[in-house]
């Protein structure tokens, strides 16, 4: 598998989630257990991404802006959470903080499989693509594990 395909598989379970919970109401036990499901895996992501992929793209002067820019998405999208987490999930600015954290994800996703991979595609060769994917499942499944026995 190339680092591509990761991201991917992880970026489809982020567009589900979302989906899901766009789909709840009030302060119910599901809609709790996605949001924190959809945290851990945004959260997971972004470590993993950013030590495994991006770090080995900030090195490439075609790759640099692209970089810097995912990242700052990272941050603005940790911000969403922040602010998801400080609203009470059963009144309408929670389903607002939502939306906006949908669009933002979304936003950064499409940016990154229609524009990112491509540039990225071309400055790594095969065999980095295939050890950067093998890298980032090792730490999104430590991630995970961390995160379920903190939880």
């Amino acid at each position: 598998m190339k680092i591509f395909e990761a991201l991917r598989q992880d970026h489809e379970k982020q567009r589900l989630l979302l989906k899901i919970l766009a789909e709840t109401s009030g302060n119910t036990a599901a809609r709790r257990e996605y949001f924190e499901e959809l945290k851990t895996q945004l959260e997971s992501h972004a470590i993993a991404e950013e030590r495994h992929f991006y770090t080995h793209l900030l090195e490439k002067d075609s790759t640099v802006d692209l970089t810097r820019h995912g990242i700052a998405e990272h941050h603005e999208i940790d911000e969403l959470l922040e602010k998801l987490d400080e609203t009470d999930m059963s009144s309408p600015a929670w389903l607002r903080h939502l939306k906006n954290l949908q669009e933002k994800v979304e936003h950064h996703l499409a940016d990154e499989e229609q524009k990112f991979f491509q540039v990225a595609g071309s400055v790594l060769n095969e065999r980095q693509k295939t050890q950067l994917a093998d890298e980032y499942k090792k730490e999104m499944k430590q991630e995970l594990d961390e995160e379920k026995l903190t939880a």
